[in-house]
């Protein structure tokens, strides 16, 4: 073992032989509820995050993950049609450079080194944040361009019972169902529970009452759809917790259905178990993801199969250290996945490999300063990452009882281990290919004003740049063989602003969002590709925009929406191109109440101007179309 990592390990073993000094405690009733912010966004000082507000989550609540990012965040995504895979680009980069974290765990599935965004629904989890930039050192693998975090989080302070059950009718004979239900116990001398279940269901036949539009085709696909969460939270008075996260998903894509010959069928299952327990101080968790794939052309009877398993376990032990003016957070931990995976392309024997990560995250908070400065060490069967360490910083620059201005900026390194795919897939996979790594650079000011209870004011300003070595590629020059494309730099600049105005009967407000992405590759991966240095690499819009406006009174709200993207170019030349588009949706709900039970009745038109634009296949999406949503709630819950 290499010197670097026996610091790594004298560390982690040191910090967990303290762990049972932990006191007793004799409290006769549950102490306050301990918020346990995610790891990522709280040791990642300067770094932009954005959470995805509740009111937002809940208007999209039918639709999935590629929904409500692209009109809330600049995220670029890659769709392949309706109902189709979706893949994000974060500031320039590419669909594997996006970690997915579900309750702190990477959900990336390890062949493909990416998830398909179509196949999450809003639903399935209760927050949602985005984490921008290179967060490595925190995550892992994957997150070279940026993290979505999905939690579950149970309301402890709001003891009762909801009964849920959702109806979403659309054109095109599309269909959503939801029933759940979620239950917190009053809080005892001892314990509390918490719980979730649900269900849904998606039959979206996609039959569109006309074959193109623009002169462009429109391909049918009919996706069913779907899911199970179940959630358990107990704690006691002690205030450690113990849980249980399960989430199926089973996703049915058939792709023109109807044409023997060309048609595909994809069927995605992933069965998702996570156990957690924490204290205070120590994170326990073990996990285990099972990700299915079958893929048939024309005949369906015999399709290529694929299977991997992952087990996964992580420990975490947090200590606090006061300073003279604040604090000290430090936490540190390891991992350990084992992966066993079977897959046609790989050959007749199942594939197993060993992952490990050692970490130590520090943070320190003054009166107006916040430091982060984290170290990662990844071990990978076959594999040598490198090192990633991040160092982050916010300083508050004015603070008073109206408004705040705040200066952040960070550093980090990235890697992104090879997909099993790159690597094993039979002769056009790559032993060798050498593993991505990546250094980001960010800076960026945050301001806030509120001059009263009525007006508010936000705006956040970004730029970054960052620098992706041996970027792995697919390369059609070769047959599609696997290598490293060489030096990827994208660079840019973030803005984005929000105003709400409130008075007793009415609430309004308005968010603006725009965001310059120039990703280009910078240094040659043969001498034929001489001509493509300095180009924008293709499907990654160098600007994108989006603007919402709601009104709300009383129980009514009307909200636009809207998202602006420019050209994309589907060459490496930049010859060729997609066109930019505008697209605009407007959201009309209501809300009424029967007795104990309310409604939620919410109508919505997509695609309201009728916009062409084509997707990654150079295919017409849907033109204009409506929906219509039914909510009801039996809620006995403390607000």
């Amino acid at each position: 073992m290499r010197f670097r990592d026996g610091v790594f390990l004298s560390l982690l073993v040191g910090s967990f032989s303290v762990a049972n000094g932990q006191t007793s405690g004799t409290d006769q009733t549950l102490p306050t509820v301990t918020i346990r912010g995610s790891t990522p966004e709280r040791f990642s000082a300067g770094q932009k995050t954005q959470r995805i507000d509740s009111v937002t989550l809940e208007q999209f609540r039918f639709q999935n993950l590629t929904d409500v990012l692209t009109y809330t965040t600049p995220i670029a995504f890659k769709i392949y049609g309706t109902g189709q895979l979706a893949t994000a680009s974060f500031r320039g980069t590419s669909s594997n450079h996006t970690a997915v974290l579900w309750n702190g765990i990477n959900i990336n599935q390890p062949t493909l080194g990416q998830t398909d965004f179509s196949t999450l629904p809003v639903a399935g989890f209760d927050q949602l944040a985005v984490q921008y930039g290179s967060s490595a050192s925190c995550v892992g693998s994957d997150a070279v361009g940026g993290s979505i975090l999905l939690m579950s989080n149970p309301k402890w302070k709001q003891p009762g019972f909801l009964i849920s059950a959702g109806q979403k009718v659309a054109s095109f004979r599309n269909y959503t169902t939801q029933v759940g239900a979620k239950f917190v116990s009053p809080a005892g001398k001892n314990s509390q529970i918490a719980g979730k279940t649900f269900f849904y269901t998606t039959d979206a036949h996609n039959d569109y009452p006309y074959r193109e539009r623009g002169n462009y085709f429109v391909e049918q696909s009919i996706t069913k759809q779907k899911g199970f969460i179940q959630d358990l939270y107990i704690r006691n008075r002690k205030n450690q917790q113990l849980s249980v996260n399960i989430w199926l998903t089973d996703n049915d894509l058939t792709v023109t259905p109807f044409d023997t010959t060309v048609r595909e069928r994809t069927r995605s299952q992933s069965y998702r178990f996570l156990t957690t327990y924490e204290t205070n101080k120590l994170t326990l968790r073990l996990g285990w993801i099972r990700d299915i794939i079958d893929y048939a052309r024309g005949n369906f009877t015999n399709p290529s199969h694929s299977e991997t398993d992952r087990l996964i376990s992580r420990i975490e032990r947090e200590f606090t250290i006061p300073v003279k003016t604040g604090r000290i957070s430090l936490r540190v931990g390891g991992e350990w996945s084992h992966y066993r995976t079977r897959v046609d392309g790989y050959g007749d024997q199942p594939i197993q490999e060993n992952r490990a990560d050692l970490f130590a995250l520090a943070r320190l908070e003054l009166s107006r300063w916040l430091f982060s400065a984290n170290l990662r060490q990844a071990f990978v069967t076959r594999y040598d990452p490198p090192i990633t360490p991040s160092v982050g910083a916010e300083y508050l620059i004015i603070k008073t009882a109206q408004s705040s201005l705040t200066a952040k900026g960070s550093i980090a390194r990235s890697y992104r281990v090879p997909t099993l795919n790159e690597r094993y897939w039979k002769v056009l996979g790559n032993p060798d290919i050498r593993p991505e790594n990546g250094f980001n650079l960010e800076a960026g000011i945050a301001e806030q004003w509120r001059p009263n209870e009525r007006f508010s004011l936000s705006t956040e300003t970004t730029v970054f740049r960052n620098r992706i070595d041996d970027w792995s590629y697919w390369n059609p020059d070769y047959g599609y063989r696997v290598e490293n494309l060489q030096l990827v730099v994208s660079r840019g600049l973030e803005w984005n602003g929000s105003l709400n105005y409130m008075t007793p009967r009415w609430q309004s407000g308005l968010t603006l969002g725009y965001a310059l992405n120039r990703s280009s590759q910078e240094r040659v991966y043969n001498v034929y590709a001489q001509d493509i240095i300095g180009k924008q690499l293709v499907y990654v819009p160098k600007h994108t925009g989006r603007f919402s406006a709601y009104v709300a009174h009383g129980k009514n709200r009307l909200t636009i929406q809207n998202q602006v993207n420019s050209r994309q170019y589907i060459t490496f030349d930049n010859i060729q191109f997609l066109r930019g588009y505008l697209l605009t949706n407007v959201l009309l709900e209501t809300e009424v109440k029967l007795g104990p039970v309310e409604t939620r009745i919410q109508g919505q038109i997509n695609n309201l101007f009728d916009t062409v634009y084509l997707n990654v296949k150079r295919n017409a999406m849907p033109g204009r179309h409506f929906s219509i949503q039914l909510i009801c709630n039996l809620n006995t819950t403390k607000q």
